[in-house]
């Protein structure tokens, strides 16, 4: 998929500029005060006039993006930071600079809010979190290179401010052209428009594959999250002979039909000693509403916790159930598997007409789908007693989405048509030395021979596709009022974990560093380790800053490497304390008696260091989380709500860091900082779950399931 890589990377331009414009403006600052003899007021209205802007851009940007599309907005950001630059270059006077700021901060909004969105619509569930990453990597790139440039010019007599500040207009051209004539738009924005031929255009560029029937009708589902009609089953997975022996205990089975169209596997919902994933989610306190009112975690973190960790009952040990790259029953490319190799891998699941006679027994058919071109052709989805969906059933993320005929309800038809999110590990089964056998809904065993069975999880709902046509898909995305959407129980519990992220990612402190570094630095007399080389005091703190900025790269290096393998929840756990040790070093060197050169190692070491590991983890994060978790009718409304979230607390630091470090000092500020990141790490333990290698729709589908307040396991159909 290096399509979609290249077509994130070039997104990620965007990012790049900003974090460009942050760094010249702190730098560009300190010349400004010496040309037009500005105060610490002006200062701070100039550094804050963009986070100002921003602020207003991000109360519409997500609703206009939703309207209008992803890619115009965009383009809208590339042209703002082109005029920005210009305006700033020919600035005569502190009002043109103010309004090249503002011009400035609508680029910046636009590329904050809608960026990390844009790349995880179009992104694999699999790589999904490494693409994202990629925004910070482009945000710390930026701001290295601006450093450099920053450093050389002050080597100079005279340092042109003007030039500094307005040099961002020459990338800007590219990545107005890039965003002009590469990237394309949003496939997720275009199902919702109902434009189904162009977001299976996209899809098909993006995935390099000519087979997106799967994924399109994933994108589909989306548009209409089950909520309380969701329903979390179990499934043994085994070769058809093992079942089908027994014609009693096939009353409920579902029936998988691989590359040649006969039943290769079979699927039946087990309970009792088999159940590991229900087990495993209610182990700690019974129930969702035990967990809501007496545990302190969040009952929707361990309910995502227990997809990707169960215990298995040989050995109570852990192990991953659902961990993304799991070997599956339909894992591409595994030389055991019962769906073959090859090109029959692009279609492990084929179209079935079933008979009268089948359905006499009771059967469910796991529908394999159709290609898109019959979806689209045939918009009724109802074709005799065969419901056509798409035959490619891979979504990512090892996730299948598959579909059945509710029991008693449409014969199969349309009406009746359930969507299945399906995954299945299967050494959950094949491992177990003591479990022969499982016990099905209907009362009879289903026997375990040879280890070829596997235990499989699975969240159903009413399918999309069986109560509207495709054609009338922007119908479903526009049904009922949006801002009312936000009330939805599992909406509402995702924007406390997305407004909290943002809110205590700048109470960690981070803003306070990157805008006032230079003068951090200064004071800590930063000039006494660099004497030797005859710089001077601003020229030796733009050089640590440097140093800074590159020492991020390899740290956010390592981020994209573990962001889909550690998940994001683990890596801000075990970043946030090494926050915490860098704030309280810089707060106790302050009670010893330290020569200079001494008290400035350690301060460049601790600036070094927290600047570096906070983007790794607390400074991306966030941003991933947020792009993740809203349904894809709210999304554009929920991730402008976070967004303004994080101006508006990046305007309040930029604006009181300057006043608070006059009347607190260092430690009084580093302080607040250490507080902010004991609270961060607190809310990260209890209220954020981890998304890593899921699908947005499956994130999407547990979220409304997990903030049922108050109900039993029967009562959201653990089974």
């Amino acid at each position: 998929m290096m399509e979609v890589v290249i077509v994130a990377l070039a997104a990620t331009l965007g990012n790049l500029l900003m974090g460009w414009d942050s760094s010249t403006i702190a730098a560009g600052t300190t010349y400004i005060k010496k040309e037009f003899v500005v105060d610490a007021t002006i200062e701070g209205i100039i550094v804050s006039m963009s986070f100002i802007t921003g602020t207003v851009v991000t109360i519409f940007s997500g609703a206009v993006s939703d309207m209008i599309g992803r890619r115009p907005m965009l383009i809208t950001s590339s042209v703002m930071y082109f005029l920005s630059g210009l305006v700033m270059f020919f600035a005569p006077n502190v009002a043109v600079i103010l309004v090249a700021r503002i011009v400035n901060g609508v680029a910046i909004g636009l590329a904050y809010t809608l960026n990390p969105l844009y790349i995880s619509e179009v992104a694999p569930a699999d790589i999904r979190g490494q693409l994202n990453t990629f925004t910070q990597f482009a945000c710390s790139g930026g701001m290295f290179l601006a450093y450099v440039m920053v450093f050389l010019m002050s080597l100079t007599d005279s340092p042109s401010w003007r030039l500094m500040l307005g040099v961002i207009s020459i990338p800007a051209v590219a990545y107005f052209l890039l965003t002009v004539f590469y990237l394309p738009e949003s496939p997720r924005w275009l199902v919702s428009k109902g434009r189904i031929l162009e977001a299976e255009r996209v899809l098909k560029r993006l995935r390099g594959t000519d087979d997106v029937s799967g994924e399109l009708a994933l994108l589909a589902e989306g548009l209409s999250p089950g909520g309380e009609a969701t329903s979390i089953e179990e499934y043994v997975v085994a070769p058809a002979g093992e079942i089908l022996v027994n014609q009693e205990a096939g009353k409920d089975y579902i029936k998988l039909y691989g590359p040649n169209e006969g039943v290769t596997m079979v699927a039946q919902p087990v309970n009792g000693q088999g159940s590991l994933i229900s087990r495993s989610m209610l182990s700690q306190q019974g129930s969702f509403g035990g967990l809501s009112s007496t545990g302190i975690k969040d009952p929707i973190v361990n309910l995502f916790g227990s997809l990707h960790e169960s215990t298995l009952p040989e050995s109570g040990g852990s192990r991953s159930m659902l961990i993304h790259n799991a070997n599956s029953i339909f894992s591409m490319g595994e030389p055991d598997s019962p769906f073959g190799t090859g090109d029959n891998l692009h279609a492990p699941l084929m179209s079935f007409q079933g008979g009268a006679g089948e359905r006499a027994h009771g059967s469910k058919d796991m529908l394999g789908m159709r290609s898109t071109s019959s979806l689209r052709s045939n918009s009724s989805l109802a074709h005799g007693n065969a419901v056509e969906t798409p035959k490619n059933t891979n979504i990512g993320g090892g996730w299948q989405l598959v579909y059945k005929s509710a029991d008693g309800v449409g014969g199969g038809k349309r009406e009746g048509l359930q969507r299945v999110y399906l995954h299945a590990e299967p050494t959950a089964v094949s491992n177990s030395q003591h479990v022969s056998s499982f016990v099905s809904t209907s009362g009879y065993d289903i026997p375990i021979d040879g280890g070829e069975a596997y235990q499989a999880a699975a969240l159903v709902s009413q399918s999309v596709l069986g109560t509207h046509d495709l054609l009338h898909l922007p119908e479903v995305a526009a049904k009922g009022s949006k801002w009312r959407a936000l009330l939805e129980p599992g909406v509402k519990r995702a924007l406390v974990v997305g407004i909290g992220l943002q809110i205590l990612q700048q109470a960690a402190g981070i803003n306070g560093f990157l805008y006032y570094a230079p003068q951090i630095l200064e004071q800590a007399e930063i000039g006494a380790l660099l004497s030797n080389l005859g710089l001077s005091s601003a020229s030796a703190s733009f050089l640590v800053t440097i140093i800074t900025t590159f020492c991020m790269l390899p740290c956010i290096a390592l981020a994209i490497r573990l962001m889909d393998i550690s998940g994001r929840r683990s890596i801000m756990l075990y970043t946030i304390p090494i926050l915490i040790v860098c704030l309280l070093a810089l707060i106790i060197k302050q009670f010893f008696e330290l020569n200079s050169v001494i008290n400035a190692a350690i301060t460049c070491i601790s600036v070094v260091a927290y600047e570096s590991v906070f983007c790794m983890g607390f400074g991306v994060i966030p941003n991933i989380i947020c792009a993740e978790i809203f349904p894809t009718s709210v999304r554009g409304i929920c991730i402008s709500l976070t967004s303004l979230t994080y101006w508006s607390c990046t305007l309040i630091v930029t604006l009181v860091f300057p006043t608070l470090l006059q009347l607190l000092g260092l430690p009084g500020v580093f302080g607040l900082f250490v507080l902010g990141c004991i609270i961060s790490w607190t809310f990260v333990y209890l209220k954020v779950p981890e998304t890593k290698g899921m699908p947005l729709e499956v994130i999407i589908e547990f979220f409304a399931l997990g903030a049922k307040p108050g109900t039993d396991p029967a009562a959201i159909g653990i089974k």
